[in-house]
């Protein structure tokens, strides 16, 4: 009886532990009262700053943004931020967040379709809204992603969505609003060979590539044009890219690549282009200008392509990009979990030239222009979504980066994640182990 009861006693404990053992927090429930947050100073977004503001909002929407001594809406709940700095919730471009888990176990890789042609491929029904990695992201202001498939030749359409959501359903921000190309590569690596028939080969394998991909352009366009008997899911799923309704996100890095795609693009008809990666968006400027051609850049945080290059070109980028009037946004491709690291990429960028708000803009309302989301999300203006942080300094600045307050949609978000959790508990183990070591006494001579 009584080890019944010990067992009992101990299933109870495990129980009660629960909680403390949670990873993931449930979405945050809906806006139920106007709230107002005041004091702080507020980073609209689009180039304005403004001391000793005032934001409110109510039903997920914003009502003010501005000086605080304009705002006069009773009613109101206040929560007083006097001294930090408020933020449109950050927007990361070109991700796989929620899409790949475990790297180690094919199950939980949905990011990639097999074959080299999938247009029709949905990112976001294979989006994981319980990832353990998505708290830990809000944590540092990233409040909204882009869903990209990868793999093959056309990977599948991508997905805006914000990252608070109990299904992939609620989470959606923008469905569908890009499919994505990944050029063929114009550079062969050889590595050490010289084989003539290998380089061969793999020349024909690019060419053969491009007569498929200018094959399936084509039947979309005759497609779109009502000129089919029956139904073709990859050839309906392209239709947007011939009316403007669905982007067209190429990625590719070498400058004559990226002529040769923008050009290939618009002799089939596709009206709106992105370049993804654009590791040589600066050889090309004249051209993206042009042919206005908006830049997700993904190489900050990364060596020069070329030896001859400064070793902190890449940090100078941005700057030079903005110089240039090149549209751009930015974005951590490296790993899924490197995309807490995106306001210190807009960081770096500030650190080498470009105006502090307008590298806050690169990870927010140019995100949102790029991906189609402006008039919902990106800047902290009356009529867009309540999607916002709060930081005690600089959300820039790895050194005081502190989120304190973050909202969806109005909803106020719980920002615990799992490394939260385990920095608490080695925190709260060591500092049990210093107080339970007697200090001991030096032998005086």
């Amino acid at each position: 009886m009584k080890l019944k009861k010990t067992y009992m006693a101990a299933a109870l404990s495990a129980l009660l532990a629960l909680p403390a053992l949670a990873q993931v927090p449930a979405p945050a429930p809906k806006q139920s009262r106007p709230m107002l947050l005041k004091g702080a100073t507020l980073h609209v977004g689009n180039g304005t700053v403004i001391e000793n503001a005032a934001v409110g909002f109510d039903n997920g929407k914003i009502t003010y943004a501005g000086p605080q001594n304009g705002a006069n809406l009773s009613g109101y709940e206040v929560v007083d931020v006097t001294g930090q700095h408020i933020y449109p919730g950050l927007i990361h471009s070109n991700s796989t967040l929620g899409l790949n888990e475990v790297e180690s176990v094919r199950a939980t890789i949905d990011w990639r379709e097999v074959g080299e042609f999938n247009p029709n491929v949905r990112s976001i029904i294979a989006y994981n809204t319980d990832s353990d990695i998505i708290p830990t992201v809000r944590t540092n202001g990233v409040l909204m992603t882009q869903l990209t498939p990868v793999g093959g030749t056309i990977s599948g359409m991508s997905t805006v969505v914000q990252l608070d959501a109990w299904n992939w359903e609620d989470a959606v921000v923008k469905a569908d609003e890009g499919i994505h190309l990944n050029w063929p590569n114009m550079l062969i690596e050889t590595g050490n060979s010289s084989d003539e028939a290998r380089l061969k080969t793999m020349a024909e394998t690019r060419k053969q590539t491009l007569a498929e991909l200018t094959a399936l352009l084509r039947d979309a366009a005759v497609y779109k044009a009502g000129q089919h008997d029956s139904e073709n899911l990859k050839l309906a799923a392209m239709a947007g890219l011939f009316d403007g309704s669905k982007k067209l996100y190429i990625h590719a890095d070498y400058g004559k690549e990226i002529i040769e795609s923008v050009n290939f693009a618009r002799q089939h008809g596709v009206k709106d282009i992105v370049v993804v990666g654009a590791g040589d968006a600066l050889a090309v400027a004249d051209f993206l200008k042009a042919n206005n051609i908006a830049v997700i850049y993904s190489g900050v945080h990364a060596l020069p392509s070329r030896a001859e290059e400064d070793v902190d070109m890449p940090y100078k980028t941005p700057y030079l990009l903005h110089k240039a009037g090149i549209p751009f946004a930015l974005d951590y491709n490296t790993s899924i979990h490197g995309i807490r690291n995106l306001p210190f990429i807009a960081g770096t960028a500030a650190a080498y030239g470009l105006d502090k708000e307008h590298a806050l803009a690169s990870v927010t309302l140019n995100a949102a222009r790029i991906l189609g989301v402006d008039k919902q999300v990106g800047s902290v203006e009356v009529g867009k979504d309540a999607t916002l942080v709060v930081s005690a300094g600089d959300l820039l600045d790895m050194r005081t980066n502190n989120v304190t307050h973050a909202y969806i949609q109005g909803r106020n978000l719980d920002l615990s994640n799992k490394q939260k959790y385990l920095y608490e508990k080695f925190d709260n183990k060591y500092k049990a182990q210093e107080k339970s070591v007697e200090p001991t006494t030096s032998l005086q001579p």
